[in-house]
């Protein structure tokens, strides 16, 4: 009787390994982890304001992407546009996506400390309306404050609130702090920032 003979399988490259290099070849789950990496930097990239966005590193169509993503308001065009926004993201290099996450950073970490700045101005404020020793303490560290003008704005800013005024000079207090506090001599971790009055008396105030 003939023997037959066990035909051995035919081992292939290993499913890590490219067939070229011999390097390892990224997993399908850190593939996936990059691709979702992309798409939420290019969502972050379309939530920012104005202002920071003109300042990101971003090539001619992830521009166009992300500003025609930000114009839409439809709920299911916006999620599309998102998607568009993350494909674009995928055909940049690595350069490019890391000089677009190290200027997100460094937008994110000036946008963290003036907004500590900012609170740090409105907890003053409040000290101050609250405590007449308050006042004494800030003209301590913040020796180059008119002091009459604090008082006068502490005072009014008083009365408005008993009498249920607009918050005219509650704002202006808030000015104040932030102009005494800019002036130097501020021994507090955090001081005011530097923003528009504007801004500051809307959002702050």
């Amino acid at each position: 009787m003939t023997r037959k003979t066990r035909i051995q399988p035919i081992e292939t490259p290993d499913a890590g390994l490219d067939e070229e290099t011999g390097y390892d070849r990224p997993s399908k789950s850190q593939l996936k982890r990059e691709m979702l990496a992309l798409q939420t930097l290019g969502a972050a990239l379309v939530e920012l304001p104005k202002d920071a966005l003109k300042r990101m590193p971003m090539p001619e169509e992830l521009a166009d992407a992300v500003l025609e993503a930000r114009r839409i308001t439809d709920h299911e065009g916006k999620r599309r546009q998102l998607q568009y926004v993350g494909r674009v993201m995928r055909s940049l290099n690595d350069d490019e996506t890391a000089a677009l996450r190290s200027a997100l950073d460094a937008y994110r970490g000036v946008n963290k400390a003036e907004t500590a700045k900012l609170h740090w101005i409105e907890q003053a404020r409040e000290r101050l309306l609250a405590d007449d020793s308050a006042l004494t303490e800030f003209l301590r560290t913040h020796p180059g404050a008119d002091a009459q003008a604090g008082r006068t704005l502490i005072r009014n800013a008083r009365k408005e609130a008993r009498e249920g005024k607009p918050p005219r000079y509650f704002r202006e207090l808030f000015q104040w702090i932030k102009s005494a506090s800019e002036a130097g001599g501020a021994s507090d971790d955090a001081g005011p920032a530097n923003t528009t009055e504007d801004d500051d008396d809307d959002n702050h105030a």
